[in-house]
C-alpha cells in the first residue's frame, strides 16, 4: 500500500515525521482525510486533533492553529503546538484550562486576550484528545 510522509513542525522542534497510510485533520473548511497522491492543497489548520494511521497503529496528536501544505508525497504541517496523546498530562492541561478561564474573566489588553485565548484552546484540545484516546 502507498504511504504519504507526514511532517509536523512546531517552533520548538519537529513533533512528528513518518510515512503513514492516511491522515485526518481539521482545516478551516472542516475535517478532511488525506491519502497518498492527494491533490496539492494549502489550507489553514484549526486547533484540534490529528489522527494518522500507519498499518494497524493509530497515532493521535493534539495540535494548535497553523498551516497545512499537501503534495502527492508529503503533508507538511506548521503549528504552534503538537503533542502526541500519550504525552498529554491531563491534570496539567486541566490546570492550564482553569488558569486561562480565570484570566479571561479579568480585564485584558488585545494582545493578552489573544495569548490567553490560545492557551485555553491548547488546553481544551489536549483534554479532548487525551480523554478520547483513553476510553
Amino acid at each position: 500500500m502507498a504511504t504519504i510522509k507526514l511532517e509536523i513542525v512546531t517552533p520548538e522542534a519537529k513533533a512528528y515525521s513518518d510515512d503513514v497510510d492516511v491522515v485526518t485533520l481539521t482545516g478551516i473548511d472542516g475535517e478532511m482525510g488525506i491519502y497518498p497522491q492527494h491533490m496539492p492543497l494549502m489550507t489553514q489548520l484549526v486547533a484540534g486533533e490529528i489522527h494518522a494511521r500507519k498499518g494497524a497503529e493509530n497515532i493521535f496528536l493534539a495540535v494548535g492553529d497553523g498551516f497545512v501544505q499537501v503534495t502527492g508525497e508529503k503533508i507538511s504541517i506548521l503549528t504552534d503546538m503538537a503533542v502526541r496523546a500519550e504525552n498529554i498530562d491531563e491534570a496539567k492541561a486541566e490546570e492550564a484550562r482553569q488558569r486561562a478561564e480565570a484570566r479571561l474573566a479579568g480585564k485584558l489588553s488585545d494582545e493578552e486576550l489573544a495569548s490567553v485565548s490560545a492557551s485555553l484552546a491548547h488546553s481544551l484540545v489536549q483534554i479532548k484528545v487525551k480523554r478520547r484516546t483513553t476510553k
